[in-house]
């Protein structure tokens, strides 16, 4: 066993530990207060509703414990298991040239491992969102969504596979360089078509109708300087009962979009905030921020790959004989996750810090009250547990917990 082989399993088998510590942790917390609203949301959510947020909290964490058991071995499987050897040998069988060999086994290693989870997303699909009222898919539209992905992937995946090889085999040292620069260009170019090109293969936008509702709106992003390509409406409750707003696209695709269920669950003033809230984060550049952070850590990452791809202690001390760009691509893609996992409480506190700045914001665009009446009815729809352990929380969520979070809106209001 080499230094890197030690280095990697010992950061493996930590970050599956705490993992599963964490797990462990939200399970109990949840358990606990299963019976008891806290203060806060005693008169505003009923006990059942709360008590359903807690089970479905407690069957995705027991479903969470399978994925985080089949990752890592799927991680071991194709390293020391001897799988990328495997694969790898059968597309070198075939005498293509090192850039179609290369090509073609990163798509068909994606695939392979898109089936490999395929069964999992089904029991989550068909069985816990279902048995808790969240799933409105059919057979059909998980199949034909499936196959809409593979035809995606296999569009965008090989000629973007075909050029980051081409550009690792014919620009030197500084390959990673002209690979950030083409990932990066291709990133944006994603945010940009998606909304327009993509998005509508899966569901149906549909503009927001005349009324109170749209006159309050357009009167809200005057007032915020907001220009976007409309306000659109998702039929999402064809596949979900979960709820959701967001903004999407760049530059002069921006769209924003309001799930069908949404609509239904909030009045206008509800909406609005929600909407004075999505709007904080633009203001406050934080789509920018976050942006800049991606291509940050990809420029890190593939000087990194740079400076390593050529190490015989790289590949083999990860199980692998092949030495290869397309391998090397491929180990350092698969191994990333394992030695950045112990950053995301960082990540997770910037978020939250954003969220705050966003919810500051919306409680003076609109009605704080109505913002807090409106997150009250979402965590209901959504069955978003109330009580999350606060570890688990400060290493994982995005936002706020649902006490702590009223609280600061609420100071809003006082004030």
């Amino acid at each position: 066993m080499n230094t890197f082989t030690a280095f990697f399993i010992t950061f493996l088998f930590a970050s599956v530990g705490v993992q599963i510590w964490l797990a462990l942790r939200q399970k109990q917390s949840v358990i606990a207060h299963r019976s008891q609203l806290p203060d806060a949301f005693s008169d505003k959510i009923p006990l059942d509703a709360h008590q359903k947020a807690a089970d479905y909290t407690v069957a995705k964490i027991n479903t969470g414990f399978f994925e985080i058991a089949i990752n890592m071995l799927i991680l071991l499987a194709l390293t020391f298991g001897g799988g990328i050897n495997w694969l790898d040998s059968a597309w070198q069988g075939l005498g293509l040239s090192p850039l179609y060999t290369g090509t073609f086994f990163l798509v068909s290693l994606f695939i392979i491992m898109g089936l490999i989870e395929l069964p999992l997303s089904v029991y989550s699909t068909f069985v816990l969102e279902k048995k808790f009222g969240f799933n409105r898919s059919t057979a059909r539209i998980f199949i034909v969504d499936h196959i809409k992905q593979l035809v995606l992937l296999l569009l965008i995946g090989v000629p973007l596979s075909f050029v980051v090889l081409w550009l690792m085999e014919n620009m030197g040292s500084l390959w990673w360089l002209y690979v950030w620069v083409v990932w990066t260009g291709f990133g944006l170019l994603m945010m940009w078509a998606y909304p327009v090109f993509i998005a509508p293969l899966f569901n149906k936008f549909s503009p927001l109708e005349n009324g109170e509702l749209r006159d309050r709106i357009e009167g809200l992003l005057k007032r915020c300087n907001f220009t976007s390509k409309g306000i659109f409406v998702v039929d999402g409750s064809k596949r979900s009962g979960h709820s959701n707003a967001y903004f999407t696209g760049l530059g002069a695709n921006k769209r924003i979009v309001f799930f069908d269920t949404i609509m239904k669950t909030l009045n206008p003033v509800e909406v609005e905030a929600v909407l004075a809230h999505e709007l904080g984060h633009f203001t406050h550049k934080h789509i920018h921020k976050n942006l800049l952070l991606m291509f940050v850590s990809s420029f890190i990452g593939l000087a990194t790959l740079g400076w390593v791809i050529d190490k015989t202690w790289f590949y083999s001390g990860l199980g692998v004989t092949s030495q290869s760009l397309h391998v090397a691509l491929t180990l350092f893609l698969l191994v990333l996750p394992v030695f950045t996992f112990f950053i995301q409480p960082i990540l997770a506190s910037v978020m939250r810090k954003h969220e705050y700045e966003a919810d500051d914001f919306a409680s003076k665009q609109s009605d704080a009250g109505a913002l807090i009446k409106a997150l009250v009815k979402l965590y209901e729809e959504n069955a978003s547990t109330l009580t999350p352990d606060p570890v688990y929380s400060a290493f994982y969520d995005s936002h706020p917990p649902a006490s702590v979070r009223v609280a600061y809106l609420t100071s809003k209001i006082n004030h």
